[in-house]
């Protein structure tokens, strides 16, 4: 095999590409650090939550426990942090695809979205607080107002990082990487949303009883 051929080999197996038709569409194979970091962090605040709502069920068995009705806002802010997540969906992809306008513009309907959503959550909680639900007193409303606080912070933190995807310019793969790991972690925080809302709105006494084989 002459040097040429080597060369070529080379390239094709460590993630280069000879032909220049398609050079601008190539990534590397490799995970970058960041990524890899991402995941790592959404396993930490995964266990987080998976903690919360593990005393968040064992509470609900007491007797001071009362059920609360969802404020209707907090449906709203599904909405907001859905089309939030379907946004940076579109700008992930459209970086991928070299369409970085689409991208930019996808990715700044994406961090409205989900901004709205942490101000549909205030919200929320100024309609609990006029039902006289506040943080002490009733643990079911201690345990809405500590979940989607620690939600919330996630989201804002998730924000600080959109501020800076937004702010950087440029169109090569470092540019690409921030638009997926920002749409990664907006699907992860929907999905979490998602978790939160279903166990806040529908989980039961009678529902855990029967999950933990105590009925």
């Amino acid at each position: 095999m002459n040097a040429e051929a080597l060369y070529k080999v080379s390239r094709d197996d460590f993630g280069g590409n000879p032909s220049g038709e398609n050079a601008a569409n190539h990534r590397p194979r490799g995970r970058a650090p960041a990524s890899i970091g991402l995941w790592v962090f959404m396993g930490v605040v995964t266990s987080l939550f998976a903690l919360f709502l593990t005393a968040y069920a064992l509470r609900m068995d007491s007797p001071d426990w009362h059920r609360i009705a969802l404020p209707w806002q907090v449906w709203l802010s599904t909405a907001l942090l859905a089309a939030g997540s379907i946004a940076m969906g579109v700008a992930s992809h459209a970086a991928r695809k070299g369409n970085m306008a689409a991208a930019r513009l996808a990715l700044r309907l994406g961090g409205l979205g989900a901004a709205g959503f942490v101000v549909s959550q205030l919200w929320a909680w100024q309609a609990l607080a006029a039902m006289q639900v506040v943080p002490a007193g009733n643990p079911a409303g201690s345990f809405f107002y500590l979940l989607t606080a620690m939600h919330g912070l996630h989201v804002l933190g998730g924000l600080a990082g959109w501020a800076f995807a937004v702010a950087s310019r440029g169109s090569g793969d470092a540019a690409v990487l921030r638009m997926t790991l920002c749409a990664r972690y907006w699907h992860f925080l929907l999905a979490v949303w998602v978790v939160l809302l279903a166990a806040l709105g529908w989980l039961t006494p009678e529902l855990v009883r029967y999950i933990c084989g105590t009925a």
